[in-house]
């Protein structure tokens, strides 16, 4: 299915908009600029049409224009009235620039040397013109094609002068002149909408933050391709727009990630499977109080976690990649959210004027991975959907990788004594000794009561005895204790998963986000 609407494309150095049309399918998206195009009669370029008018008593030129060079743009026809004399020609659009009038270059003209130009032409007027293809939406030209009936502008009126009608100018003929009638060899011209850019869809990433800013682009965002290319800053005229657009987007590149991974699938053995893959934007180490982020691509495969500047498109490039976790030993956490019953809140960041709350960071969709050594990944995602995706891909492809391994063993020690201390997902906690083997202690992970650590190497596992009913407090020593902890989280939950999968998903915070809203 293909969906189709008006947008506008923001140029970011000349801080003008240009009226496009967006062609979606599920794996392209186009962009499409208004053109003239000679459609019979000649083969030669529509770039530049030149085209004699016949002044009439009553409508003058029958045309309107708009624009100069006092504001940046050249003069461009603004209007053009049904069955008259630029009409007739069929040669002439709405959005034409003019260059010449009777041989003498405008390019450069105020509004004003037009419109004097114009009016003191004589009877016959001979203009050149040449489409404006980016003509800045401040000129709010109407979109159809000429004629009243069609001419639905693309905002409320201008600030610009638009002169009209007085175009009649000083006709010494008392005579209606004949009509400015194309002749039957001349070529015929048809304003169209063309592709001007294809972005595949496939591996694209969205962003409506600025480059590596927190500030949020209100009602526009990007789209960038695999390859970098981008469509530009896409801006829409109401906040519903832009998230319907963004949202058909965002499934659109879903889906082809989706198809990508049963791909990938196919080579991968029944251990190593995608779980799920795609684009975040990650918060710098060290970022100050401007909050830069950086384009990511995670995925999560087999026993591991992995961290890319480019998504992987062949089995090598699995190698390549920045960070790479085992995800027994990572913890994912939701860092904020608005819920739905804020709506104060949600309405102000749905249109892009949160800028002013004190929060430590300014993005709704943030979750962390919390890996060894005590270190963490801030990640951003655009949509509470995504969130909850990425929320439930990691539960699942934790609680595999623990029943696919079983258990872990991490070298320990107390008191200058080498220990080993065995997560194992039937039997729960076991500390022996590394050379003679002899079992010091056991515990079934129910009997797991509470812990406490120091923050860098050392941990208190609180253990109640089923025969005393007493608590044995066990001090450890570990080089990754961070490592250990997660490790110790991921085979509970996946315990308590296997015994009761609806307590996990009503944990879901990101799910809970979803179905309230």
């Amino acid at each position: 299915q293909t969906k189709t609407g008006i947008a506008l494309l923001y140029d970011e150095v000349s801080e003008n908009a240009y009226d496009i049309r967006l062609k979606l399918t599920k794996e392209v998206l186009t962009i499409q600029k208004q053109d003239v195009v000679c459609v019979s009669g000649s083969d030669h370029s529509a770039n530049h049409r030149t085209v004699t008018l016949r002044r009439q008593p009553v409508g003058g030129l029958g045309l309107s224009i708009k624009g100069g060079a006092e504001h940046k743009v050249p003069v461009v026809i603004s209007k053009i009235f049904k069955d008259q004399a630029a009409e007739q020609t069929g040669m002439l659009f709405i959005g034409d620039a003019i260059i010449q009038v009777n041989g003498i270059n405008v390019e450069s003209a105020t509004h004003e040397e037009v419109v004097h130009l114009l009016r003191n032409a004589g009877d016959e007027v001979t203009i050149t013109v040449q489409y404006l293809r980016e003509a800045p939406s401040f000129l709010k030209l109407p979109l159809g094609s000429p004629g009243p009936s069609s001419d639905h502008s693309s905002g409320t009126s201008s600030p610009l002068f638009d002169s009209g009608l007085h175009l009649n100018g000083n006709s010494t003929n008392t005579t209606p002149s004949s009509p400015s009638s194309p002749i039957a060899n001349e070529p015929k011209y048809e304003k169209r909408w063309l592709d001007t850019l294809s972005v595949p869809l496939s591996m694209a990433r969205i962003s409506r933050y600025k480059t590596g800013k927190d500030k949020l682009r209100s009602n526009a965002f990007e789209v960038l391709a695999l390859d970098g290319v981008s469509t530009g800053i896409l801006q829409f005229y109401t906040a519903q727009e832009s998230a319907d657009w963004l949202r058909a987007m965002a499934t659109n590149i879903t889906d082809l990630t989706l198809q990508n991974m049963k791909m990938a699938n196919k080579c991968c053995s029944p251990s190593d499977q995608v779980i799920h893959m795609g684009w975040v934007h990650e918060r710098l180490e060290g970022a100050d109080s401007s909050q830069l982020y950086k384009f990511k691509f995670l995925a999560l495969k087999g026993s591991s976690f992995y961290i890319f500047s480019t998504p992987p498109v062949s089995t090598l490039d699995w190698v390549r990649a920045e960070k790479i976790y085992n995800l027994c030993e990572v913890l994912f956490k939701i860092h904020k959210l608005w819920l739905a019953d804020d709506c104060w809140l949600q309405a102000n960041l749905y249109l892009g004027i949160h800028q002013d709350f004190d929060l430590e960071d300014q993005r709704p969709y943030c979750f962390s991975v919390m890996v060894g050594h005590g270190k963490s990944h801030y990640f951003n995602v655009e949509l509470g959907s995504q969130l909850a995706v990425w929320e439930k891909s990691f539960q699942r492809a934790i609680f595999l990788e623990v029943q696919r391994t079983g258990s872990k063993t991490y070298m320990c020690s107390w008191q200058g004594d080498t220990l080993c201390f065995t997560i194992d997902f039937a039997l729960g906690f076991t500390c022996f000794d590394s050379k003679t083997k002899n079992v010091l202690w056991k515990f079934k992970f129910s009997q797991l009561k509470g812990s406490s650590d120091d923050g860098k190497t050392r941990v208190k596992l609180l253990f109640q005895n089923l025969d005393t009913r007493q608590i044995e407090t066990k001090e450890l020593e570990f080089q990754d204790l961070t490592a250990v902890l997660h490790c110790i989280h991921s085979f509970i939950a996946a315990k308590v998963a296997s015994v009761d999968p609806v307590f996990i998903d009503s944990q879901s915070i990101a799910r809970k986000y979803m179905y309230s809203n």
